[in-house]
């Protein structure tokens, strides 16, 4: 049966990707999927070949048709987005797709479009099958994507052992999709104030929807006094820590040579890393 293991961190920038690029490359028999389709860089270290790729739509557009549309006016009094104006056109920028101008349109003037928000793509990397995405500039249902990364992700593991999902930061809608009925999450934290904060807030969205996490702190040793109080919180909430990961200059050098810390440095960083990666294996049942 195909595990799923999603990392996450509440806040971006924890190191999160880096983490999980080094996973990706550790395992053996796994579907790679990034789920960060707002900001996606895990292709910046997995280097992906393109295998497939296709449009992503989500939502509609609407639009009138000048032919059969009256001028009546209802559809602009509808409007609660104000996005029709005295000329009955419809602002693409300012209409959310709710559908209530076609609904009430007397004329059947109103064309409902679907939505292009970006492109989902299937690749090939030296860590296997990958799955990936690209919302365009300022384009909504992420969340969406997000699924759809994963139930690709999903549909080709079916001969694999596992899938490592890249997760979104945050607690909203993307890292809901990203976490739903998923077997393992791992926070990757920091000792930072916002960090902190952060780790409250995506434990207990995982808790809500019944996931069970475990948790690792990056460059814990910038503050030990942090740490600390991480540490204290997670042993309250009975939240494993499975990692301690020092601050090591390595990782800069290896994203600069366009890998993951575990393929470039055999140094403290990525002997803990791997020591996780172990800790994961076990927790997931891997063989």
């Amino acid at each position: 049966m195909t595990k799923t293991l999603v990392v996450i961190s509440g806040k971006g920038g924890t190191g999160k990707t880096s983490v999980t690029a080094s996973f990706a490359l550790l395992a053996s028999n796994a579907v790679i999927a990034d789920g960060d389709v707002d900001a996606a860089d895990l292709h910046l270290i997995l280097d992906p070949t393109t295998r497939e790729k296709a449009p992503f739509t989500a939502g509609v557009i609407a639009s009138i048709d000048r032919e059969r549309c009256t001028a009546c006016g209802a559809c602009r009094e509808a409007c609660v987005y104000h996005a029709i104006d005295e000329s009955f056109v419809i602002d693409p920028i300012a209409c959310e797709g709710c559908g209530l101008c076609q609904w009430i349109c007397p004329a059947d003037a109103v064309v409902l479009t679907p939505n292009a928000c970006g492109r989902s793509f299937i690749s090939d990397t030296r860590a296997g099958p990958f799955v990936h995405a690209r919302l365009d500039p300022g384009a909504e249902n992420s969340g969406k994507l997000v699924s759809f990364v994963r139930g690709k992700a999903a549909e080709l593991a079916e001969e694999k052992k596992l899938v490592i999902v890249d997760g979104p930061p945050g607690i909203g809608c993307p890292v809901i999709a990203a976490i739903g009925g998923t077997d393992l999450a791992l926070i990757v934290t920091e000792p930072s104030a916002a960090a902190f904060e952060d780790l409250k807030r995506i434990a207990d969205t995982a808790a809500h929807f019944d996931v069970p996490v475990v948790c690792a702190i990056n460059r814990y040793d910038i503050s030990t006094e942090l740490t600390a109080r991480i540490e204290a919180y997670l042993a309250e909430r009975s939240i494993p820590l499975i990692g301690r990961i020092p601050y090591d200059e390595a990782f800069f050098a290896a994203q600069l040579a366009g890998k993951a810390i575990v393929e470039a440095d055999k140094g403290p960083a990525a002997t803990e890393i791997r020591r996780m990666w172990k800790n994961i294996e076990d927790r997931l049942g891997m063989e």
